[in-house]
Order: structure tokens, then C-alpha cells, then sequence
């Protein structure tokens, strides 16, 4: 019998539905591809890359361009595949031995994951049953009596899209500086909403902001995000990277990216228009409760929910079912797509709920 690892088996996987939807609103992604100007770019760049060689400069290029649109060195900034492998380094950095990690829930999925992994006894804050609101008290004083080495926010939270004040990310910034306790914002969605935190750095070395390329900038097939923090800190997180494990690819374009970023604010204005616009179409389902959202997808809790979903799963179009999940029972998450996709959502489930089918 094969010698795995103690506990690898009772970890759980990752596990989004997919197939060839009609309509693909499940993962929290981008709609639209590339703006035709920057795929331009980015083939032409493309084009001139060393595929021989090992990561080099491009890294470097990149890390330069972002720490000069916050005002900082790039010694305060570390690349990674995603703002995912940016928090998992976190929690690896900041974990073992049982060390404890503190974070809300419901909250990204993978938070538990990582601690578990990372060999650290995660605690869960539990969000307001009502409107998934944080207790920011209780959840300074749950890091105060736990001794944590890390604690950490999703700003604004995946999956329930609401955020914390400016104000209140400070208040918890202030609390840990005493504790000894690191502290990092997870911003993957503040595009859309909200206030980044990145102002709050210089004033807090303990603390440190993740964001990704995936969601307001489209790259989600890169796999390319960022962190920004003291350099104390990026270079004792920067050693638990294996060495080149970003691509040379994955770097390049997300250098175009950013470059060209001004390309895509109206596309976020169009996000977030839909958004709203969706927020209040889905309030005029009565059985329905659907929760305010900062981010490009909105939560609802619908006492048939999973019904629902098989029926928009039977018509090729995919949202997020939590099922029976803690905490997220009968609730579903729909992603922002085009006006189109939205419409044809919309009109489905007015059917399933007035039952027409």
C-alpha cells in the first residue's frame, strides 16, 4: 500500500462542475476575452519569446511596473500563479507546527484547505447568519485569545460578495501590529468594488495585500497575481516559491496587461452595471433572498435552489450550487456574463419559479 501523506486523503478537492455550458457563469470569471488591442500586444510579444530559456527579466519587468503604480520598490512585491498561490505561500510561510490562522467564514473555499496543508489548526469566524456581515471585535479578539501568526480577510468576500470599510481593515491592522500576527487582505475582487488597503502598507509592515489577474483583467487561463508588502516579508514568503514558478508566458502577458490597464476600465463599469441591474432583477423573485454584492457575481438563498440548478444545468447554463454546504445551504452564486447570457438566466428561472416547466 502506497505510503501517502497522513491526512492527504481526508482533504477536499476542488471541485467545480464543468462541461461545455452554453452559457458559463459559475467561476466567478471575466465574460469577455482579451480587448482587441491588447491581444494584439500580447501576440506580438508572444512572438519574441525565448522559449529555451528559463525565466528571467520578465519577472523583474513586471514586479517594477506594478511597484511604480503604488508608489513603492519592487522589493515590495511578489509574483505568484494567481492570487491563490500568493495565499497558500501565505499560510505555508505562517503555518506548521499547529500554529493557528484565522479567517470568516464562509469565505473563499481554499482557506481551510491551505491550513490544513500548510500544517496549521485554521479558525473560522463565523459571518452574521443574516446579511454575512463580519463582527470585527470578535474577530480581533478570536486572534488576541488564540495566539494566531496569521489572520486574514477576503475584501470584498468571496462568496458572498459584501465588503469591509476601509475603516474597519485598519481597525483589525492596528489590533494585530501588537499581536505579532500577520495580517493579509486577499483583494482579488476590489476592482469591482470596495477600497483596496494598499494605502495602509507603509503604515502597517505587518501586513500585506494579495491581487490577482483573473477577474477584472481576464487572465484567468495565466494564472498570474501579485502581493504587496514590506520587504521583511516578501522575502521570508518569497522562500517557500520553487524557483521560475511563474512562466515566462503567464509573465509576459500579464506585463501587457497592465501596461494596457486602462483598456478595461470600461469593461469593470460594464461588470458593474450588470451587476446592479442584476441585483435588482433577481430582488423581484419573492421566495428569493438575494444579498448586496461589491464583486463581479451575486449570492442568493433560494429554498429550492438545487431544483433550480439541475434545471439551468439541464438547459447548458452553469452557476455556483453550494448545496447543503455550512453555512451556504440553498444558496447559489451567479456570476456577472454578458447582457444576453444575464437575460436568458433571468427568463429561465422566471420560469422554474412560476412553474412553467
Amino acid at each position: 500500500m502506497l505510503k501517502y501523506r497522513k491526512g492527504l486523503g481526508d482533504m477536499p478537492s476542488y471541485d467545480v462542475v464543468e462541461r461545455d455550458w452554453k452559457i458559463k457563469i459559475n467561476a466567478n470569471e471575466c465574460g469577455l476575452n482579451l480587448p482587441p488591442l491588447v491581444e494584439e500586444r500580447v501576440m506580438s510579444r508572444l512572438s519574441r519569446v525565448a522559449f529555451n530559456r528559463y525565466p528571467n527579466e520578465e519577472g523583474d519587468d513586471l514586479c517594477a511596473q506594478i511597484a511604480q503604480s503604488y508608489g513603492c520598490d519592487a522589493k515590495n512585491v511578489l509574483l505568484g500563479s494567481g492570487s491563490s498561490e500568493i495565499i497558500e505561500k501565505m499560510f505555508y510561510a505562517f503555518g506548521g507546527n499547529g500554529q493557528k490562522i484565522v479567517y470568516p467564514w464562509p469565505s473563499f473555499s481554499m482557506y481551510p484547505n491551505y491550513a490544513k496543508a500548510a500544517e496549521a489548526d485554521g479558525i473560522a469566524v463565523n459571518l452574521s447568519d443574516e446579511d454575512y456581515s463580519l463582527d470585527v471585535d470578535a474577530y480581533i479578539d478570536t486572534v488576541k485569545s488564540s495566539g494566531a501568526g496569521l489572520c486574514v480577510v477576503c475584501n470584498p468576500n468571496n462568496p458572498t460578495g459584501n465588503v469591509l470599510p476601509l475603516s474597519d481593515i485598519e481597525k483589525i491592522a492596528k489590533a494585530t501590529a501588537k499581536l505579532d500576527c500577520a495580517f493579509l487582505v486577499d483583494e482579488a475582487y476590489v476592482e469591482f468594488g470596495g477600497e483596496s488597503a494598499t494605502g495602509l502598507l507603509a503604515k502597517y509592515p505587518h501586513m500585506i495585500v494579495a491581487r490577482t489577474f483573473s477577474k477584472a483583467y481576464g487572465l484567468a487561463a495565466a494564472r498570474v497575481g501579485y502581493m504587496l508588502a514590506d520587504e521583511s516579508v516578501v522575502d521570508m514568503v518569497g522562500k517557500t516559491f520553487m524557483p521560475y514558478h511563474l512562466n515566462v508566458l503567464s509573465t509576459v502577458v500579464a506585463d501587457i496587461v497592465y501596461q494596457m490597464r486602462d483598456e478595461y476600465r470600461p469593461r469593470i463599469e460594464m461588470m458593474v452595471r450588470e451587476r446592479e441591474r442584476m441585483y435588482d432583477e433577481l430582488k423581484n423573485f419573492d421566495e428569493m433572498k438575494v444579498f448586496p454584492s461589491n464583486t463581479n457575481f451575486i449570492l442568493l438563498k433560494y429554498d429550492k435552489a438545487v431544483k433550480l440548478n439541475e434545471y439551468l444545468e439541464s438547459l447548458g447554463i452553469g452557476i455556483r450550487s453550494f448545496g447543503s454546504a455550512p453555512r451556504l445551504t440553498n444558496c447559489l452564486r451567479i456570476s456577472m456574463g454578458t447582457r444576453e447570457e444575464d437575460d436568458t438566466l433571468l427568463k429561465a428561472m422566471d420560469d422554474f419559479v412560476k412553474g412553467r416547466v
